[in-house]
Formats: C-alpha cells, structure tokens, sequence
C-alpha cells in the first residue's frame, strides 16, 4: 500500500488532491445537466474559446480569472443570440463562435513571446501548483453552484426533458437555460486555471456519461459523477508520481477511461438476461 500512500506524504500532492476532489463536485454539478441536455460541443467550445479572454488578460496585467469569464460568458451570449435565427442551428452558432474566438487568441498569443509558458499552463494546468487561495476559491464557487443546481432543478429538469412543458408549467425555459450556461460558464472558469482546459472538460464530461449509463434518477447520476470524478483525480495523481506524466492530463485520461469501462460494462449487462433500463428520471 506504500506505492498508493507515498504521494500524499507531500504537501503539494495533498493540495493538488483537495483541487481535484473540489473540482470534481463541481464539475458533477454542472457536468450532469452538459450529458442530460447534450451540452457537451458548447462546454468544449467555451472552454476553448476563453484563450481570447486570459491571453488578452494576461497582456493588460488585469486577473485571468476576469479574462475568462468575460471571454466565456461572451461565447455564451453570443450562442443565444445566434441561435435565435431560423436560418442558424446552435451547433453552427457554437462552431462559428469557438474558431472565431481561439483564432484571435492564438493571433494574440503570437505577439507575445512571453506567453508561452502561461498559454500551456492554460492548456494542460498545473494542478500541483494549487495554493490555498485557489482552493477557497473553488470552495466557493462549489456553494454558488450547489445553491444554483437546487433552486432551479425543477426548472432545470423540465428543460431538459422537454422545453415547451416547462413553458407551460411558467418555470422560464430561457431563464433556466441561462442560469444552466452560467453554471457551465462558472465551473469552467473557476478550475482552468487549476487544472485547465483539458482536465476541467474531461471531469464536466466524463464522469456524468459514466454515471448517466447506470444511475436512473438526476441525483444519484450526480452523485455518482463526482465518485467517479475523485477516483479519476486519485488514480490520476499515483499514477503521474510513478510514471512522471502530466498529473493533468492524467486524470482527465482516467476520467475518460473510466466512461469507456462503463460504456463496456454497460454494454456485458445488456447481454445478459436482464431487464432493460430506464432512462433518467427526476
């Protein structure tokens, strides 16, 4: 059991271990409703497309953080305004968006040679850098995302079940639908600096499509994206102390492994004599 204990002896693997954990809870939050309303284009493009918002954050002197989340909700804005049109569906509003908004980023990026290094760190993180001001951070924006997902979760599973009931029932399709991209907006911008853009999108999206093929109800698809997501952020980080690979990109790639061990798993049960699934429910 030392191979599995040894890493968390180090201060900075413990940090790196609390980031992850809170990451993951908020990322279930958030990531469950991305798989449920088929999200997951729009959480790769926002993502992305934040380059535009930290590179030219980072030129300016000014906190990333507000870079990001300026750059993101713009994407986010501007896919609802888009997708308004009859002649534009939201998967050409979000693509038209995302190449826009990383093309002008990387043009920004390329007149700053001195951005490099933060433009990898964008990309792939640094999840053992993690300070305690981060992780207050993270704590926070995991309560704001908590009280958001449960005052709206009616209106967020009449959403995503079917919009026009929820405009009959006057629970505000579009408030809810922006209070949803707001979530999404918020847990992308609170963890990329964390972890980046590669761990955030792998944690918002796999662990909630695990959980989606065998939980039955919204919550428990919740709760089983967040375990899943702490084991990936464990598994990930024994394995990069072993092997010297990019605790980042590690544990989102055990994240994702771990959707496809479901997938498969998932796949051996309905071979077998058993009584279909249900789809999730409320």
């Amino acid at each position: 059991m030392d191979w599995l204990l040894d890493p968390f002896q180090v201060s900075f693997v413990r940090q790196a271990l609390w980031a992850g954990v809170l990451v993951s809870l908020l990322c279930a939050l958030a990531g469950t409703w991305v798989v449920l309303r088929g999200m997951a284009f729009l959480g790769d493009a926002m993502s992305h497309g934040m380059l535009l918002g930290v590179a030219l954050a980072s030129l300016a002197g000014v906190n990333v953080l507000i870079g990001g989340l300026l750059s993101a909700g713009g994407m986010a804005l501007g896919v609802s305004v888009l997708s308004r049109s009859p002649r534009l569906s939201q998967d050409t509003s979000i693509g038209l968006l995302f190449a826009g908004m990383l093309s002008l980023g990387v043009i920004v990026v390329s007149h700053s040679r001195s951005f490099a290094v933060d433009l990898t760190a964008f990309l792939f993180g640094d999840v053992l850098a993690v300070r305690r001001q981060d992780l207050a951070g993270l704590a926070i924006a995991l309560a704001v995302t908590a009280a958001t997902a449960a005052l709206g979760h009616r209106a967020f599973v009449a959403l995503a079940f079917d919009a026009r009931k929820a405009h009959t029932l006057g629970l505000r399709p579009r408030l809810a639908h922006t209070l949803l991209l707001g979530l999404i907006t918020l847990a992308i911008v609170a963890s990329f600096h964390i972890v980046g853009t590669l761990l955030v999108f792998g944690l918002l999206i796999g662990p909630p499509a695990a959980a989606a093929l065998w939980a039955r109800r919204i919550p428990m698809i919740m709760l089983g994206a967040a375990l899943l997501g702490i084991v990936s952020t464990v598994a990930g980080l024994v394995v990069s102390w072993h092997a010297s690979t990019a605790a980042g990109a590690t544990i989102a790639a055990v994240a994702v492994a771990l959707f496809f061990l479901s997938a498969l798993a998932g796949l051996l049960r309905r071979r077998l004599p058993t009584s279909a699934g249900k789809d999730a429910k409320p």
